[in-house]
């Protein structure tokens, strides 16, 4: 005779307890508050202590440096007037805002609100849990942060995230919630980092290759990717050069890198025919663009300059060697031919440099 199952215990798990505060206790008693909110960047970094400063009362600035986004929040109906002072701000201290739009009624908590040993032992307690749930996506994460305290850092940053973003009164336990967000923000390193279409693209290209593998116990070929991706050929090689361009600035070192960089070598003007001189000054400035988009070493972890600049690459090489406009290469790749001129505006300031060097 068949034993009847069980009936399902009730869950009898002690409830968290962060700085002699529970867990649930600790958020409602800060609740989430619906604010105004202004997104923008800017065309060079801004001071950000003297922003905090000239701040009007009860408004707020946070900047995401991965993202190089500023956040200005401040009361509800409030939005259209704090965008024209963030514009006004900005020009009077030489820098013009890029994307600026502002947001009504943006849901938001200030995690130093918190009791601070409420926070303390929340994080300390959140750390391995979240490194540990990170495991499966560490051959990602180690891309863009190889240095573990950098990786501490940074989920330190996302917990404190987290924190802000978490509602309370929708029922849902914030390790849940978290364990949900860690898996978006980890996608989101290579989005920030090579720009959405190319992340997106080399995303899409290994899960499909993968799943076709594990059917199949093979590689598959151009024909049978691009069949079991519903693509044309055509539209699978494009991307695959985007996916290839993207790896290969991954690990681009640059002109005056390590002592094993590959030297460029430039034959004498007397003795070099005209058509050798032009293939040189091609290498030359094919390795300067590339160069100029490369991680800059000395940058600080999470500033755009540690980062490979794929998409202002992408711009260059697309309109100056590839015959295109920028309108047609904006269509190709998904963005917005503003969003491309930021980042080729970058390549340009490095690339003057890079030349002017190899002048000298």
């Amino acid at each position: 005779m068949t034993q009847p199952a069980p009936a399902p215990s009730a869950d009898t798990r002690a409830p968290l307890v962060f700085g002699g505060v529970p867990e649930a206790e600790g958020f409602a008693g800060v609740p989430i508050t619906p604010r105004d909110r202004v997104h923008f960047r800017a065309d060079r970094e801004l001071p950000l202590a003297r922003l905090r400063a000239d701040l009007p009362d009860g408004v707020s600035v946070s900047h995401d440096e991965g993202e190089g986004l500023y956040r200005v929040d401040g009361p509800c109906g409030q939005g259209a007037v704090l965008a024209d002072w963030v514009r006004a701000w900005c020009a009077t201290h030489g820098a013009t805002t890029v994307g600026l739009r502002a947001e009504a009624d943006v849901r938001r908590r200030a995690p130093r609100d918190l009791p601070p040993a409420f926070l303390e032992d929340l994080c300390r307690h959140y750390m391995p849990v979240s490194l540990k749930r990170l495991q499966r996506n560490m051959s990602t994460i180690r891309l863009h942060l190889p240095d573990p305290d950098d990786l501490a850092q940074q989920v330190a940053e996302w917990i404190l995230k987290a924190v802000g973003q978490y509602d309370e009164t929708k029922g849902v336990p914030f390790g849940a919630f978290l364990a949900t967000q860690l898996s978006k923000w980890v996608h989101d390193l290579g989005r920030n980092a090579h720009g959405r279409t190319a992340a997106d693209t080399e995303n899409r290209q290994q899960k499909a290759v993968a799943a076709f593998q594990a059917e199949h116990q093979r590689r598959p070929t151009e024909r049978e990717l691009a069949a079991y991706m519903g693509q044309s050929v055509a539209t699978l090689r494009r991307n695959s050069q985007t996916v290839a361009t993207l790896n290969g600035l991954r690990n681009l070192q640059s002109l005056d890198g390590t002592p094993d960089a590959t030297e460029v070598l430039l034959p004498d003007s007397d003795e070099a025919p005209d058509q050798i001189m032009d293939e040189a000054e091609q290498t030359l400035l094919s390795h300067a663009l590339t160069a100029a988009c490369a991680p800059d070493p000395t940058a600080a972890r999470g500033q755009r300059a540690a980062q490979p600049n794929v998409l202002g690459w992408a711009t260059w090489y697309l309109t100056t060697w590839g015959g295109q406009t920028k309108t047609q290469v904006s269509a190709d790749l998904g963005t917005s031919v503003r969003n491309m001129n930021v980042h080729a505006d970058r390549v340009e300031r490095a690339l003057k440099d890079r030349l002017a060097e190899l002048s000298e």
